[in-house]
C-alpha cells in the first residue's frame, strides 16, 4: 500500500533562503534571474530597458529580438510582484532604428548644401553634353561627382543610396499590449521632460523631425488591493509632482561611465510615491545603479540585475558609496560632538550662574 507523501512545511526564513537575497546587484540576463526572486515580494519594479537605438550594448540585436526580450521580461514580472503593486517602465516613446524594409525617403536638404550647383544646371549640362558621365559633368561644373549624384538621384549623404532607411516606431501601445498579455494593466503614465537638447546649437535637426526632449514612464498595476497613502509625500511634493502628469527633471550632464543614465530623482519619485519603508524595489536593467541608490536614500530594500559586468561593478560601487553616505556620517559626527560638549558643560558645578 502506497504511503501518502508528506511535504515538509518551510518557515518564512527557509522559503526566503531559496531566492535571491535583497540589497545586492546580480549579473545575468533578467529573463533568467527574475525566476529566482521570491514570489509576490516586489512592491515596485522600476527600470529603463535598452531603447534599440544603436548603443554599444545593443549590437547585433534585431528589432524582433528586442521586442521578444522586452515581452519576456514584462511577463516574468507577474509572479514576483505583490498584489496591488506596480511596474514602472521609463522609455522614449519614439524609437529610431535602421530598417531594411523601410521605403526610401528621398530628401533634398537644401539647408545643408555647401555647393550652389542646382539640379536644373546639371540637367542643362547633360543636354549640352549628352555623352558626359557624372565625373565629366562634375569637372565641367567644378563640383564633386557626389554632388552630381545627390542632385540627380536624391542621395543627400555620401553612400546614402546604400544605407538602410531610418524607421520611426511608437512603442507605448506595444508595451501596453505586452503588459496586458502578462496580466498587468496600464494604471497611469507620467511624462519626463528633460533639458532642451543642443540648446546652444543653431541647428537642432537635419530633417523636419522634432528633437525628442521628453520620455514616458508607463505604470502598470498587478490586480489586488492598492493602498493609497498621500502621507508618503510632503504637501509640497504632492502639489509639485505627486499629482502632476508632467515631471521636469534635468537629465544627467555626464554619461562618461554609462551611455544611458537617468537622474536619481526619477526613480526616487516613483519609489516614494508607490512604496513604503522597507519595501522591495527591483531594477532588472540596473545600469549604473541609479534605482538602487534611490532605494537606499528612501530606506527601501532593493534587487538589481545587470547583464554587463562593467556596469555590475559600477552599480555596486555606487550602492556601497551611498550606503556609507559621507555627508550623513559627518553630520552625525558633528551632532555627537555637540552632545558631548553639552553634557560636559552640564556636569560642571555652577556658582551664581558662572562656572565654579
Amino acid at each position: 500500500m502506497n504511503q501518502p507523501v508528506v511535504v515538509p512545511q518551510l518557515g518564512r526564513n527557509e522559503v526566503s533562503a531559496m531566492y535571491l537575497p535583497c540589497n545586492a546587484i546580480y549579473q545575468g540576463d533578467a529573463r533568467s534571474l527574475l525566476h529566482e526572486i521570491e514570489p509576490e515580494s516586489v512592491a515596485l519594479s522600476v527600470w529603463s530597458p535598452p531603447y534599440h537605438v544603436g548603443k554599444d550594448y545593443e549590437n547585433g540585436v534585431s528589432f524582433q529580438e528586442w521586442k521578444s526580450m522586452l515581452a519576456d521580461v514584462i511577463r516574468y514580472h507577474f509572479p514576483i510582484l505583490k498584489r496591488g503593486s506596480f511596474l514602472a517602465i521609463n522609455i522614449a516613446d519614439i524609437l529610431c532604428f535602421k530598417d531594411p524594409l523601410m521605403p526610401r525617403i528621398m530628401a533634398e536638404n537644401i539647408s545643408r548644401r555647401k555647393v550652389s550647383i542646382t539640379r536644373e544646371q546639371i540637367i542643362e549640362a547633360q543636354r549640352q553634353h549628352p555623352s558626359f558621365n557624372r565625373y565629366e559633368l562634375a569637372e565641367l561644373l567644378k563640383c564633386s561627382e557626389q554632388t552630381i549624384d545627390r542632385r540627380l538621384n536624391g542621395n543627400n549623404i555620401r553612400g546614402g543610396k546604400y544605407d538602410n532607411q531610418t524607421r520611426v516606431k511608437i512603442v507605448g501601445g506595444m508595451i501596453e499590449e505586452m503588459a496586458a498579455s502578462a496580466g498587468l494593466y496600464l494604471y497611469d503614465r507620467r511624462i519626463w521632460v528633460k533639458d532642451a537638447a543642443w540648446e546652444n546649437s543653431r541647428w537642432h535637426t537635419i530633417s523636419y523631425r522634432a528633437v525628442d526632449e521628453f520620455e514616458y514612464i508607463y505604470i502598470f498595476w498587478k490586480p489586488g488591493i492598492t493602498t493609497v497613502d498621500r502621507g508618503r509625500l510632503s504637501k509640497e511634493e504632492w502639489v509639485n509632482w505627486g499629482s502632476r502628469a508632467v515631471w521636469f527633471i534635468p537629465s544627467v550632464r555626464a554619461n562618461d561611465d554609462h551611455e544611458a543614465k537617468f537622474p536619481v530623482e526619477l526613480p526616487r519619485r516613483l519609489i516614494k510615491l508607490f512604496t513604503n519603508r522597507s519595501d522591495m524595489v527591483l531594477d532588472c536593467f540596473m545600469g549604473s545603479g541609479t534605482s538602487a541608490v534611490a532605494a537606499i536614500r528612501e530606506h527601501r530594500r532593493y534587487i538589481g540585475i545587470e547583464k554587463e559586468n562593467r556596469y555590475v561593478e559600477l552599480s555596486r560601487r555606487a550602492c556601497a558609496q551611498e550606503s556609507y553616505d559621507p555627508p550623513r556620517q559627518a553630520e552625525l559626527l558633528i551632532a555627537s560632538k555637540r552632545a558631548r560638549v553639552r553634557n560636559a558643560y552640564r556636569a560642571v558645578p555652577q556658582v551664581r550662574g558662572k562656572v565654579a
